[in-house]
């Protein structure tokens, strides 16, 4: 087991009603839950998403913490939270990666996998 490392599970979900489909809006939602599965404690300072439509545009989005949040994990600890996003397709996909700085300092990513962004009922090309 590494000393520093971080797993990321996400569940994505469909947000009809912040969706204006007829507008070229579809609106989901997010929960991420963090777990620190490494031994040493480590805080979560920044993160990276990439945000692609179905069409393969790209938006990529930067900032730091989540939820205006940095939260530190020590080892076996979970932090969950839910965000969302807006594409102007019906689906698309979103990956990442949280910057990480563990407590002697030392810097790592936790990647973030790609998830699929898909409205129920809908067959994408």
């Amino acid at each position: 087991m590494d000393a520093y490392q971080f797993s990321v599970s996400v569940e994505p979900a469909f947000l009809p009603d912040e969706s204006d489909v007829h507008q070229g809006v579809w609106a989901y939602s997010y929960t991420v839950r963090i777990r620190n599965s490494g031994s040493r404690a480590a805080q979560l300072i920044a993160r990276h998403w990439v945000i692609t439509d179905e069409t393969g545009r790209t938006e990529e989005v930067r900032g730091l913490g989540v939820v205006g949040q940095q939260p530190l994990l020590r080892p076996g600890e979970v932090f969950e939270y839910t965000s969302w996003t807006r594409l102007r397709t019906p689906g698309g996909s979103m990956r990442g990666s949280y910057l990480c700085v563990a407590e002697d300092g030392s810097q790592f990513d936790a990647p973030i996998p790609e998830f699929a962004l898909i409205p129920p009922g809908v067959t994408l090309h």
